[in-house]
């Protein structure tokens, strides 16, 4: 691949200078444009050592208003970054609709030092490419404009840059830390390397995020190509963006059409609501299931595993009273309750998976998000908040998302908190009544109640969907609150006594 680039391609200088002022200018027309028009441009820059990168970077920004773009040189990750799953790092550095986001090095570089040591991990390689192209694809089908591209030089060149740079003393490893610098050696093992690299670039070529291959012996030639591939990319970004589009086929669902019949069957009809649990019953295994959890929460700290926990369901099926019950031992400096309300202007210029990645878990501590990332597929597809080929494509989005968490040692736990109309309409009611939880029932609340048919619909397709072997949906019967509470301890203390083994 690499090999048979033609690395000769040169241009004259006065040729070089005529046609870097006609890019410059049209790169500042078309910047402007995309942010008028909200298209989100992700821009990332890869290469070898001293193949000229910083120069050529620089050169292509001084044509940008720096008020578009954020600029983010990737390097060692922070203690803090480092426990967190690989790719939620980088979930943090997505842009707002309109702006630029330009990566000088990105999650490639990452993935290729943290697979590189003595031997190349290829199995740990290969599931780092794997989240990267969920990452890109669910980024590009939210609109996002995703280029990639790769500065290639010979190794000949190579070895002749750094005796230039090694004779005058300039530092190539500034924005390394020493540790890095035997892992990332492409100046001592460029052939080493190179069939490792060109697996990354032919893995995560893909049409939604295609690399662009830019020979890099002659600077000035690899300015202008830089210029060139991202004008065109945004040209055609915008023509798509301009035009009315046609209807689109609905390739998310990720089933034959004889799948379909099986949603006639209700789910959450067939859950026996009737479940209770007497008062003596409840005390005791309260007591026992919050010491057990309370326990398990150190465990868990001490194997570095964190534990994320779901809380979904109808209004007034109890969230917060099991949440409550759920924590009420735990040493509070190793979790952290999020409750998920509706995205504000700036969560809505993002992908909707952007505003959780900050809460996701460190290693050993634990998160429990009263609503989730499940409102793309509940609320949002019900009250039209995104449209149909958005939400469709949340299920096989959603999976990934937390596909990418379990590989990284996550626990997730999912309950759906279920009880029927009747028991919420006395719960409503009730709260209506009682100064001291009035607050808790709203309009929207009573709103939502006439829509329980579309909710129901949603909900049942949702646990068909997104309930996986390492994230499957634990339906809780909530009509009674102390058996609600009480499966949901035990749950998830199962839950965590069964993946603390491993």
């Amino acid at each position: 691949m690499l090999e048979k680039i033609d690395l000769s391609k040169t241009i004259e200088i006065d040729e070089y200078k005529k046609n870097y002022k006609i890019l410059k200018a049209k790169l500042g027309e078309l910047q402007r444009k995309a942010w008028e028009l909200k298209i989100p441009v992700i821009l990332v820059f890869e290469g070898w050592h001293i193949s000229g990168m910083a120069e050529d970077i620089n050169r292509f920004i001084l044509s940008l208003d720096p008020r578009g773009y954020d600029f983010h040189t990737l390097t060692r990750p922070c203690y803090e970054e480092l426990l967190k799953p690989f790719i939620a790092r980088f979930w943090t550095r997505v842009p707002v609709r309109g702006k630029s986001a330009i990566f000088d090095r990105s999650w490639y570089s990452r993935a290729m030092i943290e697979c590189l040591g003595e031997e190349i991990s290829e199995e740990k390689l290969q599931k780092y490419l794997e989240e990267i192209n969920y990452f890109e694809r669910q980024l590009a089908d939210d609109k996002y404009l995703i280029i990639k591209i790769f500065l290639h030089i010979s190794e000949k060149e190579h070895k002749e840059r750094f005796k230039s740079l090694k004779k005058y003393d300039i530092p190539i490893f500034d924005e390394y830390e020493d540790e890095e610098k035997q892992d990332l050696d492409f100046i001592h093992k460029y052939n080493e390397y190179l069939p490792f690299i060109e697996n990354i670039l032919e893995k995560t070529d893909m049409p939604y995020a295609p690399w662009t291959i830019v020979e890099a012996n002659d600077r000035n030639f690899a300015t202008l190509k830089i210029m060139m591939t991202v004008i065109h990319a945004i040209e055609a970004s915008i023509e798509q963006t301009t035009r009315i589009p046609a209807e689109q086929t609905l390739k998310y669902l990720d089933m034959e059409i004889s799948e379909v019949s099986q949603f006639n069957n209700s789910i959450l009809e067939k859950i026996d609501l009737s479940k209770k649990m007497d008062a003596d019953e409840y005390k005791k295994s309260k007591k026992l299931c919050q010491q057990k959890l309370a326990d398990l929460q150190y465990e868990l700290f001490e194997k570095k595993r964190p534990l994320i926990v779901i809380f979904e369901g109808w209004d007034a099926a109890g969230k917060g009273g099991n949440i409550y019950r759920l924590v009420e031992n735990l040493n509070p400096r190793l979790y952290r309750v999020v409750p998920v309300g509706s995205p504000n202007d700036i969560e809505k210029a993002h992908h909707y998976l952007w505003r959780f990645c900050e809460s996701i878990p460190k290693a050993g501590h634990i998160t429990i998000f009263d609503r989730s990332w499940y409102g793309r597929v509940l609320v949002e597809r019900v009250e039209g908040f995104c449209s149909e080929e958005e939400w469709k494509r949340a299920y096989r989005e959603i999976n990934e998302f937390e596909e990418t968490l379990t590989q990284a040692g996550a626990i997730v736990v999912k309950f759906w908190l279920h009880i029927d109309k009747e028991t919420q309409l006395e719960r409503f009611n009730s709260r209506q009544l009682d100064p001291e939880k009035k607050w808790k029932i709203t309009a929207e609340d009573w709103r939502n109640r006439d829509k329980w048919k579309d909710y129901e619909t949603a909900a049942d397709e949702m646990l068909r969907k997104t309930s996986t072997i390492n994230a499957q949906w634990i339906i809780v019967e909530s009509n009674d609150k102390r058996y609600s509470r009480i499966k949901v301890l035990k749950s998830a203390t199962e839950a965590l006594e069964k993946n603390l083994k491993n």
